[in-house]
């Protein structure tokens, strides 16, 4: 690869994971509105680093739902895994429906990794699927409770 190569498969990689951060957790958002459970969207959290900060480690966007007693265990679980769907598109590419992106030498194959990498859940949301059954009973004796499924 040319040094020129290296620079555009560097910033295709970073569009694409920056794209993805933002595309994982609205689709954590897109099962909690779907279901009509409460939530909210934090941009950029970081109280003590700020925005740069905050960006600069990965944190762009967190989605805190807001559960009460009566919502179902089933839908924080969904939620929390609902970022795999991103994963999709290349699962079409066995069944050619969908050119391989690693097959060729151009950046594609760097933007379909930085993407995938945004498909996978983070340990947060892992921590959702396993307990979300102790997040809504808890909802019953504190009031809603502002869970998190940032990645």
């Amino acid at each position: 690869m040319t040094p020129i190569d290296i620079v555009a498969a560097a910033a295709v990689l970073v569009l694409a994971v920056s794209l993805g951060l933002v595309a994982h957790e609205l689709a954590h958002a897109a099962v909690l509105r779907a279901a009509g459970v409460a939530y909210r969207i934090d941009w950029f959290p970081g109280d003590d680093t700020g925005v740069l900060g905050a960006g600069l480690r990965g944190r762009w966007a967190a989605v805190r739902p807001r559960a009460t007693a009566e919502t179902p265990a089933w839908v924080l679980r969904c939620s929390a895994v609902m970022p795999l769907a991103l994963a999709a598109p290349l699962a079409l590419v066995p069944l050619g429906f969908v050119p391989d992106p690693f097959a060729g030498e151009g950046v594609a194959r760097f933007a379909a990794a930085g993407w995938m990498a945004c498909a996978l859940p983070s340990p947060q949301d892992f921590s959702v699927l396993w307990y979300a059954d102790a997040a809504v009973p808890a909802a019953s004796d504190e009031g809603p409770v502002d869970g998190s499924s940032a990645a």
